[in-house]
């Protein structure tokens, strides 16, 4: 039997196991030899095990218990001598138990039959599902594990999620010694594959936006951008069409015009549809916020954490995911999406604080702080996503303004709707993916306060402090549609800060809403 021998982490390693907030316990001698690196030969296996109760011993998950057959109760015996408790998020990492495995984390899943909190708005086994399945393939992952195999816990869906959330890394712009390895996770055993495999297009949609809203802004530009939607979306049969200038002049985009001519990069708007269900059928239209970089303009943001405004585009970076894993699923819905596309920079040609654009609707729009752009620059778009597509609902998603953040912080993204039915679906879908919504009023009120002035029909940024309301208000006096949403994820679509869940990483951008969005347009295709 292999002596056990202490870990050495790099201090990369341990920058990581800080942000990721795994806990993983003193190693149990007998059978524990944690290493800095698995053989590229081994893979690693994560299995789950539920939280003590009263006199009991804590129970393995029905996937644990297989493998623990496997190695004749070898784990069973383990986690009695290491008083193990099940805790959630706490394990431990044994080697030399299995010769198929080098590395084996047992990990806490917490209570056994833990279901849905009313009072919290969520699914509370599923969510331990994820945070237990992160914490063990992401200690994997930094001990070198090239294949990490996840027990499905119960809960084969979230099991992907969470592991494969959890392993992603934004490496391009290091030097490839310096990168952490993305391992491949795969289901330990054969029970619940379709569920995994759903589970697994979710985490890698969110992924995909959680790298389009990392990169820099001076390697996502507008064009930039449409290049990699298209490359994201036409091999699933969804078709994207790029628009530039010329057209959006033509089409009397004035608003969207009005905030990308103070950049010298041009504009672009896609117009992207996914067709699962009869042509015929009204579509599902979302739009998406795509400034690929918000300096403010003239109204110029603060220097510090300016860096942060490249994931001004994290909207439409969660359109494209969302409709991407649409596609993989196979929903039967139709889907449309609008991204208007471009950057928000003074310079000569820049909007100024006070001008006035007319819109398509004939309505005019005062601009009153350019910082504010995006509920500018999505005004024309959305009046050309209703008369384009007719569609049955209309929902705009993007960071607009900061009382969200102020209010919900990182603990879920603000809806404003003019349905209850539609709260009810997005309600439904945050609970069960664990990126919860709430529900923000889109009041009489608020519309006063962006309504007519002496020179103009709207304003941008309306009167009073509410402005994540305002912005909603703005927008929605623009929507002709019966069902309208506006999601405001300025507090959870950038950086992840206080309250990261485990399957994210501290300091990195979040990819969220994505998950819910996809949710969401399941339930919608099912209704």
């Amino acid at each position: 039997m292999a002596k056990s021998q202490a870990t050495v982490y790099s201090k990369s390693a341990l920058n990581l196991l800080r942000m990721s907030r795994i806990a993983f316990q003193a190693p149990c001698a007998r059978h524990m030899q944690i290493r800095t690196k698995c053989d590229n030969s081994m893979n690693g296996v994560v299995i789950g095990l539920y939280l003590k109760s009263g006199e009991k011993d804590p129970q393995l998950t029905s996937g644990g218990e297989k493998f623990d057959d496997r190695v004749s109760g070898k784990i069973s015996e383990l986690v009695r001598e290491s008083g193990m408790t099940g805790e959630l998020g706490i394990g431990r990492m044994f080697s030399n138990v299995d010769k198929e495995f080098s590395s084996v984390a047992v990990i806490g899943v917490g209570p056994q039959n833990a279901g849905f909190d009313e009072e919290e708005n969520i699914d509370v086994g599923m969510e331990n599902t994820r945070i237990a399945a992160a914490a063990g393939a992401r200690f994997l992952q930094l001990h070198g594990c090239k294949i990490v195999y996840v027990d499905g816990m119960e809960y084969p869906e979230q099991a992907a999620e969470g592991a494969a959330l959890a392993v992603w890394r934004y490496n391009t712009n290091k030097l490839k010694n310096k990168r952490h390895s993305i391992p491949k996770v795969e289901l330990y055993g054969t029970e619940g594959v379709d569920a995994w495999t759903r589970g697994l297009f979710k985490a890698e949609s969110q992924n995909l936006a959680r790298r389009l809203s990392d990169t820099p802004s001076n390697h996502m530009t507008p064009t930039i951008f449409a290049q990699s939607t298209i490359d994201a979306l036409c091999p699933c049969g969804v078709s994207v069409e790029v628009r530039t200038m010329d057209w959006i002049e033509a089409q009397g985009l004035n608003s969207f015009l009005m905030v990308a001519k103070g950049s010298c990069e041009p504009p672009v708007l896609l117009e992207i549809n996914y067709v699962g269900a009869s042509p015929e059928d009204p579509p599902i239209t979302m739009l998406g916020k795509g400034l690929t970089f918000n300096s403010g303009g003239l109204c110029l943001k603060e220097k510090n954490g300016m860096d942060k405004n490249r994931a001004s585009m994290s909207g439409a970076a969660t359109v494209v995911a969302a409709i991407r894993a649409a596609a993989a699923l196979s929903l039967p819905i139709n889907v449309s999406a609008v991204l208007p596309l471009c950057e928000n920079m003074p310079s000569g040609m820049a909007v100024k604080p006070g001008d006035v654009i007319t819109l398509m609707n004939g309505t005019t729009l005062g601009v009153k702080n350019t910082a504010l752009a995006g509920i500018a620059m999505m005004a024309d778009p959305l009046l050309y996503a209703q008369s384009a597509k007719k569609p049955s609902t209309l929902v705009d998603i993007g960071t607009y303004a900061r009382g969200v953040k102020f209010g919900l912080g990182a603990a879920a993204t603000g809806v404003w709707t003019n349905r209850t039915t539609l709260w009810k679906q997005f309600k439904k879908a945050g609970s069960l993916t664990g990126d919860r919504m709430w529900r923000m009023p889109l009041w009489k009120h608020f519309k006063q306060l962006v309504g007519p002035s002496m020179t103009y029909d709207l304003c941008n940024q309306g009167k009073g402090p509410a402005s994540s309301c305002l912005g909603a208000a703005v927008l929605q006096s623009l929507a002709t549609c019966a069902d309208f949403a506006h999601i405001d994820s300025k507090g959870t679509g950038v950086l992840c800060g206080h309250g990261t869940p485990p399957y994210l990483l501290e300091g990195r951008m979040s990819g969220r809403p994505t998950r819910t969005i996809i949710q969401f347009l399941h339930q919608m295709a099912l209704k």
